[in-house]
């Protein structure tokens, strides 16, 4: 449903939709960090990097191959299948679907904690896996 969203504002207002679409989604992902924050502290855990994704707001389908590493002040996560980006491939979609990849965890990230940031260097739909790291800034 996403793609088919973008598409239809991207293709009408070209770079200025595409601008719209990316803070729709920057919007829905720092809600969606503020819950997981939420969570945490009602667990009575602070906002930290090892509490991130043990209080995520989403749980992962077995659709999903995943490598999860943690260091100091970071988790390293490698995708090596995802549904979203396999379905926006499949679809033909896959320059409309970047639009939501490109945005979503860095935005989750900054929702969850201010200082929390994200490096994504690659996406599935680019690369054939996304390898992201995420890291707490002091």
């Amino acid at each position: 449903m996403f793609a088919q969203i973008a598409k239809q504002v991207v293709d009408e207002y070209g770079e200025q939709g595409e601008q719209v679409i990316m803070r729709a989604v920057e919007r829905f992902g720092k809600k969606r960090g503020e819950g997981i924050a939420q969570r945490a502290r009602t667990n009575g855990l602070e906002n930290s990097v090892e509490n991130y994704l043990t209080n995520y707001d989403m749980g992962r389908s077995d659709l999903f191959e995943i490598d999860t590493t943690y260091k100091k002040n970071e988790v390293e996560q490698t995708f090596t299948q995802c549904p979203f980006g396999q379905q926006w491939a499949d679809d033909n979609m896959g320059k409309y679907g970047i639009l939501y990849c490109k945005v979503i965890d860095p935005s989750i990230a900054k929702g969850y904690n201010k200082n929390f940031e994200v490096v994504h260097d690659q996406f599935v739909l680019r690369e054939g896996q996304c390898h992201f790291q995420f890291q707490m800034k002091e």
